[in-house]
């Protein structure tokens, strides 16, 4: 007997019991069947809600059934659009995902309202131009969102539609990274000053993989434009805003082609392959390179006393010419020492003087140069407090408690017997040296002072080589490190498998407050040459002399840079792993990359990657050839490295042919896509 039959007569039994009416034959029958019916009906009901198997799903995207206008309609003067559709739907991200093209000043309200969507066109419509809006993939079903698939409306203010398409990549210039939710655009107007005085004309916006495809494009000849538009203007007129330019010229066009379209049984068993006619658009290889203007406009961003002995500024633009300062309630004659970053956009300003170290407040007059509203550098003059974050009283106490602390331990060494100080020294100066214990040959000793030195006796500085167990001074130099404040770097002829051993006498570097280093040593451990790659690049297809050529690690990162002799970058010393190349043609020899100038019609310094994984083992000289030009620069970077990673596109659920499969049956006609 059926678990139901036993709760069907288990039923029966007990109002029988209850009401001392029979339930057999007829009426039996009868409320058995009613039973029956309404179990099956509650059992199906919790299966479908409750059971992977137990009812059929909804697959079917959101089928559009009308609106008002009608697509693709001419001579259209309405500003409100009405998209009907067969079930309750929804946009996702209207804002970033709906492009109306011709781009429109004022923003169109966009809507979903039960079964429509509702659009109404704020600005004028211009006459005789065709309108697009390209919903992407922002339209899906309201229950089980199902996409309804990439959806553009179209309609005309004149007498036909225009139909043709271009479509293309913008990728950053710097790195050609895919540059996600820029501003495409055309202009039919191929002056060289359109871009900064008309707004564009038909526009797009790039998706995740920096692919962007402009709709609606009239016969005709174009330039096209990106613009990351800060002010929605449509304009570039923004030095900060990105933009890509290019005087490349192209007339779209189109032809018949045949594409293949996979239909799949379930999710890993290919139902059929169809080839599917469709207008293939071009041109559809567009390739724009993004970048952002040197900012010049010089101005003070912010100034702090963070530490107490000493005051930084930081400006937008760097200037050779150090901010004067003026003290207003201290003597600033040789009050301070002052440094600069390489840019000359950071100030630091050292107070050599304890006294004014713990002053709280220092009133100054501060003049320096600043941007016009022309951009021309003019003085500016204005007065600050600079005050510490921690008042001079607060840091008393705190080294109070830091000498009482100290006593505190020195008294318990002496009751244990253990070795203990009777004097408090104060903290060394204490250098940061760079990791020696495992050196590569090509590498150098770097230390970072925390403070400025006003001493550095180099005859407290040792460099010892081990030959048979002996040890043996090495000849080394000791100088500043270019462009980096505080920071030197101990040179020498390293020798790979070679020991060394660096000492540092007590009180051979001071600085500015009197404090001196301890004694220092450090044994060097060089290499040997078996642990290495060399890696040799073959270059073709740009300019060899002009080229920089950077070997980068598996995050993307640069480890080592050189420029090609004779054709060929050469790397030496590589530590084992895989690696990948890009490169730049270093226009104007200044060896770092530089962006573009759209007034000076000038275009970021070109940038190639090599678009294959290196592999370098130990004991392994390893050649690769680049042609640098040989692949579009869309195709040339990595997946590995490429940090803009495509968002997963959305595809339509097949979940009742994977049921069907698994149950051995045929998907209803209705439940079928």
């Amino acid at each position: 007997m059926s678990n139901v039959s036993k709760e069907i007569k288990k039923w029966t039994d007990a109002m029988q019991k209850r009401t001392g009416l029979s339930l057999r034959g007829g009426a039996g029958v009868l409320l058995a069947v009613f039973l029956i019916t309404h179990l099956s009906l509650l059992i199906s009901s919790c299966a479908r809600m409750g059971s992977p198997d137990g009812g059929w799903f909804d697959d079917k995207p959101p089928r559009i059934i009308g609106s008002t206008p009608l697509d693709r309609s001419t001579n259209v003067t309405a500003q409100k659009i009405t998209i009907l559709f067969d079930e309750y739907i929804k946009i996702e991200d209207a804002t970033n995902k709906v492009i109306v093209s011709p781009p429109q000043l004022e923003m169109p309200e966009i809507k979903s309202a039960g079964k429509k969507i509702i659009v109404e066109l704020k600005d004028s419509l211009k006459p005789n131009t065709t309108y697009t809006i390209d919903f992407s993939d922002a339209i899906t079903d309201n229950n089980e969102g199902n996409p309804l698939g990439n959806y553009t409306y179209t309609f005309s203010t004149g007498e036909q539609i225009d139909t043709f398409e271009v479509s293309g990549t913008v990728l950053n210039a710097k790195d050609l990274e895919p540059v996600k939710g820029i501003m495409v655009g055309l202009y039919d107007d191929l002056s060289d000053s359109v871009f900064k005085t008309k707004p564009l004309q038909r526009v797009s916006r790039t998706d995740s993989r920096g692919h962007f495809v402009i709709k609606g494009v009239a016969p005709g000849t174009y330039r096209a434009y990106a613009l990351q538009d800060a002010d929605g203007d449509y304009v570039f007129n923004q030095l900060s805003e990105n933009i890509a330019f290019s005087h490349q010229t192209f007339v779209p066009s189109s032809k018949p082609d045949i594409r293949q379209d996979t239909i799949w049984r379930d999710s890993l068993h290919i139902d059929s392959i169809m080839r599917i006619p469709y207008i293939h658009y071009f041109p559809d290889d567009i390739v724009l390179l993004s970048f952002q203007h040197e900012q010049t406009n010089r101005y003070l961003v912010k100034r702090e006393r963070n530490e107490p002995n000493r005051i930084k500024m930081y400006f937008s633009y760097g200037n050779p010419e150090i901010p004067r300062v003026r003290g207003l309630n201290f003597n600033s004659d040789e009050a301070f020492i002052v440094e600069a970053n390489a840019k000359h956009d950071t100030i630091t300003y050292w107070l050599r003087d304890t006294m004014l170290v713990n002053q709280d407040t220092l009133r100054m007059e501060l003049q320096y140069l600043i941007s016009d509203s022309t951009g021309a550098l003019v003085n500016h003059v204005d007065t600050f407090e600079a005050l510490p974050k921690v008042s001079y009283e607060k840091r008393l106490k705190d080294k109070q408690k830091e000498i009482e602390k100290w006593l505190k331990d020195q008294e318990k060494n002496k009751k244990r017997g253990k070795a203990y100080d009777s004097i408090y020294k104060e903290k060394p100066l204490t250098p940061q040296w760079s990791n020696m214990s495992s050196m590569d040959p090509d590498k150098n000793v770097t230390v970072v002072f925390p403070t400025p030195l006003t001493r550095l006796d180099t005859a407290g500085i040792h460099l010892y080589t081990k030959v048979d167990s002996l040890w043996y001074r090495t000849p080394f130099e000791f100088a500043p490190k270019d462009s980096l404040p505080r920071t030197y770097e101990l040179r020498a002829e390293w020798r790979p498998e070679m020991e060394y051993s660096l000492e540092i006498d007590s009180a051979a570097f001071e600085d500015i407050y009197g404090l001196v280093n301890d004694p220092f040593k450090q044994g060097i451990k060089i290499k040997s040459l078996d642990e290495y790659s060399t890696l040799f690049v073959q270059l073709s297809g740009a300019d060899n002399n002009l080229l920089v050529v950077h070997l980068l690690n598996q995050s993307g990162d640069m480890v080592k840079e050189t420029r090609p002799v004779d054709g060929t970058a050469e790397f030496y010393y590589v530590e084992p792993g895989k690696y990948f190349l890009s490169a730049f043609v270093d226009t104007n020899g200044n060896g770092v990359w530089d962006t573009g100038d759209y007034d000076a019609d000038r275009q970021p310094e070109d940038v190639y990657y090599y678009p294959e994984v290196i592999e370098c083992k130990a004991k392994w000289d390893v050649t690769e050839r680049w042609n640098l030009t040989a692949r579009p620069r869309n195709e040339q970077k990595p997946a590995d490295i490429t940090k803009q990673k495509g968002e997963q596109q959305k595809k339509l659920k097949n979940r009742n042919a994977e049921r069907a499969e698994k149950l051995g049956i045929e998907i209803p006609e209705e439940y079928k896509r």
